[in-house]
């Protein structure tokens, strides 16, 4: 053999070598999965404001990792807490109890708010705001599963600004799920996790950093005229920021003295400040450093507050997205080192859209109106008592009536009279496109997909009993954006996994938020959750 063969043989083999110990170099399962979910993302924006993008934020994602182009929410309503239990559990609020953030608990007669516990108090905090814990969520979610697969090993860390935005997502089991007490600017929790809070927290809190954030006064990130994909900073579709009563750029956080704590939750600033705690937690309690899989949840919930407050045309929204981005960027540069690009999954999604501010529908010619709900109701229930003189409706939350039947029959009343009376008067409003009994549901004559998303959503100790489906385009905000309902525009979210174990790419075919969870539990090789009925992804899988 010729001395050029001997080379060239032996570079294939060195260069095999190598390759060979890259391999082995690999984890067999990541040793950080994060959970990124952005509250109120429109699908859209993805592309939206990509032009302004830089390379490391939400293009680095799309590029680097597998984007399901067409991911839907199979449920109703299309609201925070309903969605972050869907993502971690796989499961819609029909079988994992969690209808709304707010419902009316049928067995104790009472107002429920999705993550209330009585039976606990809060850690760094005495009170209500600490008096949360997952108790209300009927099933495991994919990080307790992870937790149960390895005797309890992993560590899971939930951190919101919202309660709900942390605990429902981190489960039962998890060792912490921090949230901001926006009264006095910091991360509490609950003895559901603790007793105390761990040094390193106390440690952040004392930093005092919302004051800080609160001292830079918002402006935009790049010269306001250039904010093309928004209508005008001056406009009556948005609301004011909180005591600077004011709807336009800039805005003088350093001005405000009261209450500054809540009203930086509709600032950009405080999702920076939601990943500032992300990566303490990281490096404090040592994740993604052990033998076993470790799970971080992060919501980022001030795209939520900003969103309702100023509306999806908005600059606010825009500027909010781009200096996004750069945190997004920073986060996944600070896994890169801290991790290792290699050692880490991470998935993108959101809980629920977002619908166009009914005044900017008006002025472009599309049909939108607004209408109050408690008006509504009182014009309702003064119908019922002039007839029947009773007063029957209990309560109502995401456009569901609660009809209080036990005292209909009390009353020795027709039932079937009273609800068709309600059913009519409903009809008639030029906002309603129908009206049913979600228990009757099945015989109703309702086009998909809405009914199977009904039916996804009705759990019958605490759904209502009479269902509003209102017009496209129709809110109950006057100013500022809602969602709720099955629409495109609530219901249609952004789907990315990116890291250890995901190839490249993208598809257009319809998949749903119950198979993200699914998905997760195939890459860690661990059960699905205990409510699941979604399907792993399996696109992804290298």
């Amino acid at each position: 053999m010729g001395l050029k063969k001997i080379f060239v043989v032996m570079l294939l083999l060195f260069m095999g070598n190598i390759y060979a110990q890259k391999k082995i170099n690999i984890p067999t399962k990541p040793k950080l999965v994060v959970g990124l979910v952005i509250d109120q993302m429109r699908w859209d924006y993805l592309y939206r404001f990509s032009n302004r993008y830089t390379e490391k934020g939400f293009k680095r994602l799309l590029k680097k990792g597998y984007s399901f182009e067409n991911t839907m929410i199979p449920y109703v309503p299309t609201v925070t807490a309903a969605g972050h239990t869907c993502i971690y559990t796989g499961a819609v609020p029909a079988t994992n109890g969690i209808v709304g953030n707010n419902w009316y608990e049928k067995s104790t007669k009472k107002n429920m708010y999705c993550t209330d516990d009585s039976t606990v108090h809060g850690v760094g905090n005495n009170d209500a705001q600490g008096k949360m814990s997952p108790k209300n969520l009927y099933t495991t979610t994919i990080t307790d599963e992870l937790r149960l697969s390895n005797n309890f090993k992993s560590k899971v860390i939930g951190i919101a600004l919202k309660d709900r935005g942390a605990i429902l997502p981190a489960g039962h089991t998890a060792n912490a799920a921090y949230w901001y007490d926006d009264v006095a600017g910091k991360w509490i929790t609950s003895n559901h996790y603790m007793d105390v809070l761990p040094a390193w927290v106390n440690n952040f809190n004392e930093l005092d950093k919302v004051s800080k954030y609160m001292l830079q006064d918002w402006n935009t990130l790049y010269p306001i005229n250039n904010y093309s994909q928004s209508t005008k900073d001056d406009n009556e579709n948005e609301a004011d920021l909180g005591e600077l009563k004011s709807h336009i750029f800039p805005y003088k956080l350093s001005n405000i003295k009261n209450k500054k704590f809540s009203v930086f939750k509709y600032t950009p600033y405080a999702n920076t400040f939601s990943f500032d705690f992300a990566k303490e937690a990281i490096i404090s309690e040592n994740m993604g450093k052990g033998p076993e899989t470790d799970f971080l949840t992060l919501s980022i919930s001030s795209t939520d507050y900003i969103g309702h407050t100023f509306g999806p045309n908005s600059i606010e929204i825009e500027d909010t997205y781009l200096r996004l981005d750069n945190d997004i960027a920073n986060f996944l540069q600070f896994l890169d080192a801290k991790i290792g690009a290699n050692n880490y999954t991470l998935f993108l999604t959101a809980d629920h859209g977002a619908a166009h501010a009914v005044n900017f529908l008006r002025e472009n010619k599309i049909p939108s109106e607004n209408f109050s709900i408690s008006t509504l109701e009182k014009e309702l229930t003064k119908i019922l008592f002039d007839t029947f003189a009773i007063k029957p409706i209990l309560a109502n939350d995401n456009f569901q009536l609660y009809v209080d039947y036990d005292l209909i029959e009390k009353k020795g009343l027709d039932r079937q009279k009273i609800t068709e009376l309600i059913i009519k008067t409903l009809r008639q409003k030029p906002y309603v496109l129908n009206v049913f009994e979600l228990s009757k549901l099945s015989g109703e004559t309702i086009a998909e997909p809405m009914k199977t998303r009904f039916t996804n959503g009705y759990d019958q100790q605490r759904s209502g009993d009479i269902q509003i489906l209102l017009k496209p385009g129709y809110s109950t905000y006057k100013k500022g954006t809602g969602h709720t309902l099955w629409n495109p525009y609530d219901s249609h979210i952004p789907l990315l996994f990116f890291g250890w174990g995901i190839n490249q790419g993208k598809t257009n075919r319809e998949v749903y938020m119950t198979d993200i969870a699914p998905t997760i539990a195939a890459l860690l090789q661990i059960q699905m959750p205990s409510g699941n009925v979604g399907k792993a992804l399996v696109e992804i899988t290298k």
